[in-house]
């Protein structure tokens, strides 16, 4: 373990004043990820688009390379600089592989209305469920199994979905998805309050994650409602 590591790894040690600015750093590189996905959200419609929506083989590799910089930005969480540019280019290409969900929703009537809805909406159950977590005494870390073991049966419910096109799946499953994520904001921020992680970038990238998914299911759910209208 380096040096760097072994400082990060004595979190219990922190005074209240090196705890806050610890946590106001990883809201930082938060609020700076959700820029970054947004250019690159922005990059994938109306410059990349035709060949991340039409070339699956493209929007594959994309993934693959997403996958890759999650595991590599925990790998590097120690290389202060270096994380933080792996940070920005994972969700630079995140935002990219949000492309074809956001194109296919600007094809439907209203459909930049229902993802302005989706992200306010988004926002604002972030904020309140932070503030939950900030201020609830109740430690959400017994959750912790329950999370994970619904994590991967959405996981493999997602996977089945590519196959399944039936309204009420994806609108059951998006739903779940929703809720899930929705706990995963408390439970990760909480984490990040009481000091388990040990790297404002890898904090940042388990909010943004919670953010995006739970965005993500909510243009779901919004798309499939106004749909059935």
């Amino acid at each position: 373990m380096s040096l760097y590591e072994r400082d990060y790894a004595r979190y219990y040690t922190r005074t209240s004043s090196e705890a806050a600015l610890f946590v106001k750093r990883v809201y930082v590189l938060f609020a700076l990820s959700l820029l970054s996905a947004t250019i690159g959200a922005w990059a994938g419609i109306f410059v990349l688009g035709p060949q991340i929506i039409a070339n699956t083989f493209t929007f594959i590799i994309l993934s693959i390379v997403e996958l890759g910089l999650v595991f590599a930005i925990s790998s590097a969480k120690a290389k202060e600089g270096l994380n933080t540019i792996l940070l920005f280019v994972f969700t630079f290409i995140s935002g990219l592989t949000l492309t074809p969900l956001l194109y296919s929703i600007l094809k439907i009537p209203s459909g930049a209305v229902i993802i302005a809805q989706a992200f306010t909406l988004t926002t604002v159950a972030f904020a309140g469920l932070s503030v939950f977590a900030f201020t609830t005494k109740k430690d959400f870390s017994v959750y912790s199994k329950a999370l994970f073991v619904t994590l991967l049966i959405v996981l493999v419910a997602s996977i089945i979905g590519i196959f399944v096109h039936n309204a009420i799946f994806h609108l059951v499953l998006s739903s779940v998805c929703a809720i899930l994520f929705s706990f995963y904001i408390i439970y990760d921020t909480q984490k990040i309050v009481q000091g388990e992680v040990v790297s404002p970038t890898v904090g940042a990238i388990m909010l943004y994650l919670d953010f995006v998914n739970l965005f993500a299911s909510l243009l779901r759910i919004l798309s499939i409602l106004n749909s059935r209208d």
